[in-house]
């Protein structure tokens, strides 16, 4: 099954629409599955005297409080409407993930699938409020343990969700996050622990985390991406741009298609290789009609023809049927 990429523009539009449909323009052209942005009412989310992250202020070059900074990148609902819109007519799925509960109740039509972002792993009532869409979830981890996720879980499932309409992000919740925290072992124990579809949501710069774990069995891959790094806002410094969503997209399906169903087997396009590399069994010295075979008058060579080398045990103390040159190859 092809891996679920969503490319994650979040709020890199800044807050301006015609921004948000460009990214939605270059997500299409890279060939993901879904574009993915953020929606909330900042009032219905934040105090007004919350503080940034350190890595926003950071990215930003501007200190101020986390509720004026998401003022600013907020997009009307009926923004939402045209974005939506927007995506359809370029054949690309319309995501956003929902901060606050009305922005949920918002949603509820656009999508069918919905995204949970890691800061709403332990807010237990937004949890349970999602579970009654009865629609399908994906579950961002980042900053959570087993005993947070196993909780997050029981309070989707809740006699209204099952657990196979649920998927986990492995997540680290920092911008960008340093290789050392990424962790992507992690995969394994969640799908392991939970017996749920795991994915990784990377936040880390550059594209190999990602196509690692596709290979590590990721179902779903999320990815920031920008227009440019350089421009301004908390997100562009560790988002990919325009060409690098290409190509990490690029490297995933190649992934997809060279990890195979696991026979082990010789493969069409290497049969023709087996007469070319594989030995034969052929005289080491010349050998008369009768004499035995031995170890001092029998080799293994590329020969294209003969006995396979692995009739070794077999040919050893059988008389010979002919006479042989050396380098010619055995025959029974």
């Amino acid at each position: 099954m092809n891996t679920f990429i969503i490319a994650e523009a979040g709020v890199n539009h800044n807050g301006d629409i015609t921004l948000a449909k460009r990214l939605v323009d270059e997500a299409s052209k890279a060939g993901v599955d879904a574009v993915k942005f953020q929606t909330w009412r900042t009032e219905l989310l934040v105090s007004k005297d919350a503080c940034q992250a350190k890595y926003q202020a950071e990215n930003t070059g501007i200190v101020e409080s986390q509720f004026d900074m998401l003022k600013r990148l907020e997009l009307s609902y009926s923004e939402f409407l045209e974005l939506k819109s927007y995506c359809d007519s370029l054949g690309v799925m319309f995501m956003s993930t929902p901060d606050e509960v009305e922005s949920a109740n918002f949603l509820l039509p656009l999508q069918e699938i919905f995204k949970i972002g890691s800061g709403e792993l332990t807010n237990i009532p937004f949890l349970r409020h999602i579970a009654r869409f009865k629609k399908k979830i994906i579950l961002s981890t980042g900053m959570g343990n087993l005993d947070e996720i196993n909780s997050a879980l029981h309070s989707l499932e809740s006699d209204v969700i099952v657990r196979s309409d649920i998927t986990l992000l492995h997540a680290t919740t920092m911008y960008p996050t340093p290789m050392s925290d990424v962790n992507l072992k992690a995969i394994k124990t969640l799908r392991d622990t939970f017996n749920t579809s795991v994915g990784y949501s990377d936040h880390t710069m550059g594209i190999e985390v990602s196509v690692a774990a596709v290979a590590l069995g990721a179902s779903v891959i999320e990815k920031h991406f920008t227009l440019s790094r350089d421009m301004h806002g908390p997100d562009h410094m560790s988002s990919l741009e325009p060409d690098e969503l290409k190509a990490m997209v690029s490297a995933i399906r190649n992934i997809e298609e060279a990890l195979g169903d696991g026979v082990k087997m010789a493969k069409p396009s290497e049969e023709k290789n087996k007469t070319v590399v594989r030995k034969s069994i052929v005289a080491i010295q010349p050998i008369n009609k009768g004499d035995l075979y031995t170890k001092k008058n029998l080799g293994t060579k590329r020969t294209f023809d003969g006995l396979p080398a692995s009739m070794w045990m077999r040919v050893l103390g059988l008389q010979a049927n002919n006479d042989y040159k050396i380098d010619e190859t055995i025959r029974l």
